[in-house]
């Protein structure tokens, strides 16, 4: 007998997939199939013996060939000399494998299993992870290849063990509030094994929680029949109670509140606050009392605590309650929420909007979030409840406003500011806000400006705040502006302020106080500061960047970069990150009113045409960057600005985005302030940023600006601009799939169009009325449009609307059964865009031509082509057409019989679409997911699917209606063609 050994060091093994061998990270040779089989069952025994007959049983069964104990020690012999003498040695006639801890695949899995389950109630994400590490080290069938009896029993048992694992972490997919996500991966779940009941019981709650209790229903029904059929027996207990519970919306099969997974995998405790200022100073009375508010409310035991501070402008609302809230934090450990409530701009921030920002910062997954106000309010209680979390917000409207935003859970608190005093906010704890004493405004004047300059001149220094009305805002502009200029005494700022005896009178003039005091602040500053001052708040973007703010006013970057740095050391405007400005709301209103006093007509005009030159100029830049060549940048407005001129697409899609909602915004003020110069330069800015219609996420914003400059150009008789105006607004209103809204707009456009003798809209025009007739089933009058619109971008020698159009007319082509035809536009189109290295635009070539090759039956080929254009999507962040191509995989998929496959991808398709597609294309998926689920044996849950799509194709007035109710009336092979 040899003696025993430590094991050997550096060796590491698989059997998680096929047998292999490692040391020090190099593979090992593990022989032949018994041989692997042999070392398989030495791994799987954990270090404990096997005598030669057990092996012999385990490699060959019950009748081992007479050569087997021979062969079994010429097998050892050689993993010997593979793994070294101290791992293999022999023991009292067999044989045993010592392996260190952690070396093989299986034993680390059960480590981690063990662990996630004790981590389970108290840490669900970390359990999560640790599941996700544990199934990661499966690598196919475990012991793939391997002969024997022994091999095919450990075979079904790794299996069963990695499904329980998989169930496992499907269950706290669920108890972390995954659930939308979860239902994809359950459905091919479920179809690969059919008759497992905790799969079925998760998926019926996947699609509970997700809204879909018809689903849900449908589920169970499929189940019931199965097992009736297969075995001849009921569903368990426990599935039949769920059942139960689901059809009496049982409100404990919610989801989990409080355990939704944030972004990095960890438990989700938001820490929005802003920052507190330094030199707070004084208000310790009202301090006192909202802090005892806020801690008793941190105990629990009683109602939701509410403070509301209501006071003017200026007064230091803000300041206080960040302040407060900074001071009570550590009584709400499980975080701090923070909104701007917008309450002083001409549009306050909407309930809903609120609300999904909370319940995605509180680490609700996107999909989760419901749609209406009542629901996202009931959601973010319900994810509170149990938790201490204090809401701070900020500048609010009117009590109507935040009544949604309150959370409702004792332990947890709001603090409200508002320039309203809310009588009507029930059971509020009210605070008016005065202006600071004369002492607390000297010590904060002091706390800025420093003691040793104000130790000489104290009442010079009372002087300065009395003039500012004690108003906290107004003090901190004057100091400092005597804290930037070292040269100036206490006594020069006073005599300056002393010298505005109107805007004195003004800042004890209620609402007029703010203006004052933001008109001390102006007064004194120079000629280059005061026009940027004015100038800048013109935009109506939210924000803005350098090198936007350069092209309003005129000049350079490193010039417009000190005369900002400038404004903000003065707290006129505030840097929102590094290159970008903002004004606060009020702010932007008094710069606004000086810029009508003073500043000419013609220059106000004229900075707001420069933005838009700058935005069009950099917008086409990026347009050219992702389509190179294109024609169409030649029928734009002629610019003057130079622009950003980018290099890389990833630069230009991410200074697209960054942009997004100032670029819009600036086009529908353009539409707004009606200049006609400015209009062309804004419908043209539509075209160059049009990828942001297609993401979907900017769609509501697009429209609204694509409508306002519309509304005006027909106002002011600008048909060529009215043209292209309706253009993107009838193409966004067709990726929606309002059909009969976007005919008449693109039939307006291409009238408009041909008589203003615009290239544009008389190539652009007819190829979406094609598009437009494609959808509505007017095939060959589909046809004709795509025909005149190919001569027409020919004509203008535009290969990418040749490109576009051909995409289009393979569709036509494939319904009016000419599928060569169609197959050749797909692959022309694929062709032109390659050669003409257009950013991710071959990926909408690759999409038509997975649709021909679909149609005529090559399936391989069109899964090839789809899934590389989705990847390409992916990239562009086209989220639009990722949906789409995902819903066309699981068509093909569909065509081809892989029932679970295209249920997996209609799911998919569908947390996408829900968010950016429009209900039309939401019932397309839903139409092909219960085509794929009726082919998995589902057909309860198939027509919960097509009741639901059916019900939007009637709202919608689709012809899709009618083939989805010959689904419902049993043809189950028909699918519609969408």
């Amino acid at each position: 007998m040899e003696t025993r050994a430590a094991p050997a060091p550096g060796l590491r093994f698989a059997v998680l997939g096929p047998v292999r061998a490692w040391r020090d990270g190099e593979p090992i040779a593990t022989g032949a199939p018994q041989q692997r089989a042999l070392l398989a069952a030495l791994l799987l025994r954990g270090g404990r013996t096997a005598t030669a007959s057990e092996l012999l049983d385990a490699v060959w069964g019950e009748s081992p060939p007479n050569t087997a104990l021979a062969a079994l020690r010429s097998y050892a012999s050689r993993l010997r000399k593979g793994l070294g003498p101290t791992a293999l040695v022999t023991d009292s006639g067999g044989y045993v494998l010592r392996v260190a801890p952690g070396a093989l695949d299986a034993a680390v899995v059960e480590q981690l299993a063990v662990e996630a389950e004790k981590l389970r109630h108290s840490d669900p994400v970390r359990a999560r992870e640790l599941l996700g590490e544990a199934l990661g080290l499966w690598h196919g069938e475990p012991l793939a290849g391997l002969p024997g009896p022994y091999a095919e029993t450990q075979r079904a048992r790794l299996a069963e063990w990695r499904l329980g694992l998989v169930e496992a972490r499907l269950e706290l997919d669920l108890d972390l509030g995954a659930h939308a996500e979860a239902v994809s991966e359950l459905t091919a779940l479920s179809a690969e094994h059919p008759l497992r009941e905790r799969v079925r019981a998760l998926l019926m709650l996947a699609l509970y929680r997700s809204g879909r209790q018809a689903e849900a229903l449908g589920v169970y029904a499929d189940t019931r029949r199965l097992l009736a059929e297969e075995l001849g027996i009921d569903p368990s207990a426990e599935l039949a109670d769920l059942h139960q519970r689901i059809l009496e919306a049982d409100a404990g099969l919610a989801a989990p509140a409080g355990g939704y997974p944030g972004a990095a995998g960890e438990p989700v405790r938001p820490a929005q606050l802003p920052a507190t200022v330094a030199d707070f100073t004084g208000r310790e009375t009202v301090v006192r009392e909202l802090g005892q508010q806020l801690a008793q409310a941190s105990l629990g035991g009683g109602v939701m605590a509410v403070s509301a501070v209501a006071g003017i402008g200026g007064v230091g609302k803000t300041t206080l309650a960040v302040h407060v809230a900074h001071e009570a934090r550590d009584a709400f450990p499980d975080g701090q929420l923070y909104v701007d409530l917008q309450g002083t701009d001409a549009r306050p921030a909407e309930p809903e909007a609120v609300l999904g920002g909370f319940l995605r910062a509180l680490g609700v997954p996107n999909p989760a979030i419901p749609d209406s106000l009542a629901e996202r309010a009931a959601l973010y209680r319900s994810t509170l409840d149990g938790r201490r979390v204090l809401a701070l917000l900020d500048n609010a409207y009117d009590a109507a406003q935040i009544r949604q935003l309150l959370p409702g859970t004792p332990g947890c608190a709001a603090l409200v500011t508002s320039r309203v005093r809310m009588v009507d906010l029930a059971g509020a704890h009210l605070v008016d806000l005065d202006v600071m004493s004369p002492e607390e405004a000297l010590q904060l004047f002091t706390r800025i400006v420093g003691e040793e300059r104000v130790a000489g001149e104290r009442q010079a220094a009372l002087d300065v705040v009395g003039a500012c009305g004690f108003l906290p805002l107004a003090i901190r502009i004057a100091a400092a502006r005597l804290a930037a200029r070292r040269t100036w005494t206490v006594s020069v700022l006073a005599r300056k302020l002393a010298d505005h005896r109107r805007r004195l009178d003004e800042l004890r003039a209620g609402d007029l106080a703010v203006k004052a005091t933001f008109a001390l602040g102006y007064g004194h500053l120079s000629a280059a500061q005061a026009r940027a001052f004015r100038l800048l708040s013109l935009p109506d973007g939210p924000d803005i960047s350098l090198g936007a703010a350069a092209a309003v006013l005129d000049l350079d970057p490193y010039t417009t970069e000190e005369l900002l740095e400038a404004l903000v050391d003065i707290s006129l405007i505030e840097s929102a990150a590094p290159a970008r400005y903002r004004f606060h709301d009020l702010l932007r209103l008094y710069a606004r009113e000086c810029a009508e006093r003073d500043e000419l007509p013609e220059e106000r005009c004229n900075a707001v045409t420069r933005l838009l030159d700058y935005y069009l100029a950099s917008a086409a830049s990026a347009y050219a960057l992702e389509r190179p060549g294109d024609r169409a940048l030649g029928h734009l407005a002629p610019t003057t600005h130079p622009g950003l001129r980018f290099t890389e697409r990833d630069e230009a899609l991410e200074w697209l985005f960054s942009e997004a909602q100032a670029l819009l915004a600036a086009i529908e003020q353009a539409a707004a302030d009606g200049c006609p110069s400015s209009l062309r330069q804004a419908v043209d800015l539509l075209l160059a940023t049009q990828d942001l219609m297609e993401t979907g996420i900017y769609a509501r914003q697009y429209q609204q600006a694509a409508r306002a400059v519309v509304a005006t150009a027909q106002e002011l008789g600008e048909g060529l601009v009215e043209a292209r105006g309706r253009i993107w607004l009838g193409q966004l209103l067709c990726l929606s799939g309002r059909f009969p809204e976007a005919e008449e707009e693109i039939t307006r456009a291409h009238l408009l169009g041909v008589a203003a003798e615009d290239p544009m809209a008389s190539s652009y025009a007819p190829n979406m009325r094609g598009i437009i007739a494609l959808h509505t089933r007017r095939f060959e009058e589909s046809a004709a449009y795509f025909t005149t619109a190919l001569e027409a971008f020919r004509s203008d020698g535009s290969r990418y609307g040749e490109a576009a159009t051909l995409s289009n007319l393979s569709r036509a082509q494939l319904e009016l059964g000419d599928t060569e035809a169609a197959l050749d536009a797909s692959r022309q189109v694929v062709e032109i865009y390659r050669d003409l290295g257009a950013g991710f635009r071959p990926a909408n070539g690759l999409y038509a031509l997975g649709i021909a090759l679909t149609a005529t039956g090559r399936l391989d080929e069109a899964l090839e082509g789809l899934t590389e254009a989705l990847h390409v999507f992916r990239e562009g962040r086209q989220q639009f057409w990722e949906g789409m191509t995902l819903f066309r995989l699981a068509k093909v998929h569909l065509a081809g019989g892989s029932w679970r496959q295209a249920a997996s991808h209609a799911e998919q398709a569908l947390v996408i679409l829900r968010d950016v597609g429009g209900e039309w294309r939401v019932a397309n998926a839903l139409t092909v997911l219960g085509s794929a689920l009726f082919g998995l044996g589902q057909p309860v849950r198939a027509h919960a699917c097509w009741q639901d799509s059916l019900g939007i194709y009637t709202a919608l007035g689709s012809p899709e209606a009618q083939e989805v109710r010959q689904l419902l009336g049993g043809d189950a092979e028909t699918t519609v063609a969408v």
